[in-house]
């Protein structure tokens, strides 16, 4: 690696994973979200804004709790993910390959709906809306993104109030909490032979550099929610969630070795405080639903505006003091994602009063460019189905289960540090809940 501006191309995606401390894979949905945070969204493939008819309308659509039947209900579920390893085949050495480490996660929720109010209604969500995580343990992969780890947990406080029996409207506040942990360590050329002019050095010059960061934060945002009911058929709704800049604060420690093999570089050693601000993305969603008969069928656009993830700065509040610690862990990175669209479509047939099936399909594409892509977040666009069950037990109680399957499309990639595909990527989601009303 070149000092200076060859040294900084090839650091970009070393840094990549310093400064964001939170970039994992997701598992359903682009860059690091996770939309599944019920079994009815899980079943209907997050197709489930304008049908929002559970307690989990509190998160989903809070506009819709107006139209829920009388008495507080609750609802309380978990989802088992599992995400399989990813193959990298680099195609210049396959010393540079790879393969990720197969994840395996429990994500709780939970949702709660007042009873009505005059024409007023509270909900409550608690979920857990973004995060997982990638390790690679291969050399060169494992130099980038050893491992990366995030949790993010949401408590959602919601008010609706129902304007009449066509129109009702929505606002939340939320409460986001996060921390994350950062792991990486590899050899690097530091400067290639001749890299400083005149010949020198007459051999590359490589260090050896490490990092171990962790940070948390706890940060606030809103969300908006509109339903409307021409018809008793006929529904229409539009949601909003706003950005949250999750303004992580930490510590960590950084190292370098003194290069080899000409000693051009001492040892670099930081051992303190850092900062990053990530973005949560904005995500509005505007869907559609039509019941006959039996059946209702629900179309969901929803776009994620993850181009807020535009340029990712760690701090320090001192000079780290070294050339290549600088250079890999300080310098600002250009990240240039991109917003991007996801397209949902769910079905739902009542079988009979007891039994409720329900089914979905859809495409979410993926906001990371080639020339930004690397270990930390290797994403692609995606396609998923899903289906589940809802089983009434009596009048009160209810329980479910769903299981949602995503297949992420082979990427080729070549920039400043990649040279090859990611292939195999996927992800497995089965997602359990009870409910119950008073």
């Amino acid at each position: 690696m070149k000092m200076g501006a060859d040294m900084r191309q090839r650091t970009i995606c070393l840094t990549a994973g310093t400064a964001i401390l939170v970039v994992t894979e997701a598992a359903f949905a682009s860059g690091y979200r996770i939309p599944e945070q019920s079994i009815n969204a899980t079943a209907l493939g997050s197709a489930y804004v304008a049908n929002a008819n559970y307690a989990d309308a509190a998160y989903y659509n809070p506009a819709n709790m107006s139209w829920l039947s009388p008495g507080l209900k609750m609802e309380g579920g978990v989802s088992y993910i599992n995400l399989p390893s990813i193959s990298y085949e680099d195609f210049r050495s396959s010393s540079l390959s790879g393969t990720s480490e197969e994840e395996n996660f429990l994500l709780p929720n939970l949702h709660i709906v007042s009873p009505a109010y005059n024409n007023f209604r509270v909900g409550f969500a608690l979920v857990i809306p973004a995060g997982l995580s990638k390790r690679w343990e291969d050399v060169f992969p494992g130099t980038f993104a050893n491992k990366f780890a995030m949790t993010v947990v949401e408590a959602n406080p919601t008010v609706a109030y129902k304007v009449n029996d066509m129109f009702s409207l929505a606002l939340g506040a939320r409460a986001v909490y996060s921390d994350a942990t950062v792991r990486s360590a590899g050899n690097i050329e530091a400067v290639p032979a001749g890299g400083l002019g005149g010949g020198l050095p007459a051999t590359p010059e490589y260090t050896y550099i490490s990092r171990d960061m962790d940070g948390d934060t706890t940060e606030y945002g809103y969300n908006l929610a509109m339903s409307v009911k021409p018809t008793d058929k006929l529904a229409l709704a539009a949601t909003y969630r706003s950005e949250i800049d999750l303004d992580m604060e930490g510590s960590g420690t950084l190292y370098t070795s003194s290069s080899y093999f000409n000693g051009l570089f001492p040892t670099g050693f930081y051992q303190g405080t850092g900062s990053i601000s990530t973005p949560l993305p904005a995500v509005l969603a505007l869907a559609v639903s039509y019941s006959f008969e039996k059946s209702t069928l629900e179309f969901v656009y929803d776009r994620t505006f993850w181009s807020a993830n535009d340029t990712q700065d760690f701090s320090y509040p001192v000079s780290l003091g070294h050339p290549v610690l600088t250079a890999a862990f300080d310098d600002p990175i250009v990240k240039d994602w991109d917003d991007v669209d996801a397209f949902r479509l769910g079905y739902t047939y009542l079988w009979d009063q007891r039994l409720t099936l329900m089914g979905g399909f859809g495409f979410d594409g993926n906001p990371v460019p080639d020339e930004t892509l690397s270990f930390d977040l290797p994403d692609s666009d995606a396609w998923f189905a899903s289906f589940g069950i809802r089983y009434n037990l009596r009048e009160q109680w209810s329980i479910g289960a769903a299981y949602l399957h995503a297949w992420k499309e082979d990427r080729t990639v070549r920039n400043s540090t990649l040279n090859g595909e990611f292939s195999g990527a996927a992800s497995h989601c089965l997602s359990l809940s009870a409910s119950y009303k008073f």
